[in-house]
C-alpha cells in the first residue's frame, strides 16, 4: 500500500498510509493529515488514490502546493515524490507503482536552461505522449516514412540557450519546462508538425509565429518562429 512519510526540517512525524480514495491536508483538525501551521491552509491540498495511481491536487490554498519543487494544481505521484506544503514535506512512497514504471521514460528538452538538459517526464506527461504516438503511428500506417535527413532543426532565438541549434533527428523530440508547458515536434511523411503536450496548471498552449496552435497537429514552415514555455525558436528545414 501507498504511503506518505511526513516530515519537518528532516525529522520524521508520522507515517500515513493511503488506505482510502481521498486523503485530505491542512490545518484544521478535520484533516486527515493535520499540519498545525501558520503557513499551511485550512485545507491545503489532497491525495486521491485510484487502485495503484494517486494524485496530489492543490485546493486553492494560500501559499501553494509544490511537488519536487515545482508549484502544482494537479499533478500524478511517482514514487519518491516529495511534496512540499508550507514548511513540511510529505515523501510519497509507492514501490509497486515505481517496479510498473522501470521503462525507457521520455526525456523533455529544456530550452530555458543552459546547455539544454534533458529532464524526465512525469506519468501524466507520458500518457500524453503515448496517445500523441499511438495516433501518429494509426494516421501514417499506410505512408511511406519521412526521410531521417535530420536537416530540420530548431534555433534557439531568447533565453539562456540563444543562438544554439538542436536537430530534429527524432521521430518525436520532446521540449519545453515540466509544470509550465510542454510540446513535441513530430516528423512525419507530411513534414514535421507542432504537437501541444501539456500546458501545466493554466492549459495555455504553444505559439507558431505569434499564434496559438489549436488542438490539432500545427504543419512547421521552414523560418516559422515556435514559441514554448516563453522561449522563441526557429524552426529551419531544407
Amino acid at each position: 500500500m501507498a504511503t506518505l512519510k511526513l516530515t519537518f526540517n528532516g525529522e520524521k512525524i508520522e507515517e500515513i498510509e493511503l488506505d482510502k480514495e481521498v486523503i485530505t491536508i491542512g490545518r484544521k483538525n478535520d484533516n486527515d493529515i493535520h499540519i498545525d501551521n501558520l503557513s499551511v491552509s485550512g485545507h491545503h491540498a489532497k491525495v486521491t488514490t485510484i487502485l495503484n495511481d494517486s494524485f496530489v491536487e492543490d485546493t486553492q490554498s494560500t501559499n501553494g502546493t509544490y511537488v519536487n519543487g515545482t508549484l502544482i494544481k494537479k499533478q500524478p505521484l511517482i514514487h519518491g515524490d516529495i511534496i512540499r506544503i508550507g514548511k513540511h514535506e510529505l515523501v510519497y512512497d509507492n514501490v509497486e507503482a515505481s517496479a510498473e514504471d522501470d521503462f525507457e521514460r521520455t526525456m523533455i528538452i529544456r530550452p530555458d536552461a543552459e546547455g539544454m538538459p534533458e529532464h524526465e517526464s512525469s506519468h501524466a506527461i507520458e500518457q500524453s505522449v503515448g496517445k500523441i504516438a499511438a495516433e501518429i503511428a494509426e494516421n501514417d500506417k499506410d505512408e511511406s516514412p519521412a526521410p531521417a535527413t535530420g536537416e530540420a532543426k530548431i534555433v534557439l532565438k531568447s533565453g539562456a540557450n540563444s543562438g544554439k541549434e538542436l536537430p530534429l533527428t527524432k521521430v518525436l523530440t520532446t521540449l519545453g519546462k515540466p509544470g509550465v508547458q510542454v510540446a513535441a515536434i513530430t516528423r512525419r511523411p507530411a513534414g514535421y508538425f507542432l504537437i501541444h503536450v501539456d500546458g501545466g496548471g493554466n492549459e495555455t498552449r504553444p505559439m507558431v509565429n505569434n499564434q496559438e496552435i489549436g488542438i490539432r497537429a500545427q504543419p512547421l514552415q521552414n523560418g516559422d518562429i515556435i514559441e514554448v514555455a516563453n522561449v522563441k525558436m526557429e524552426f529551419v528545414s531544407g
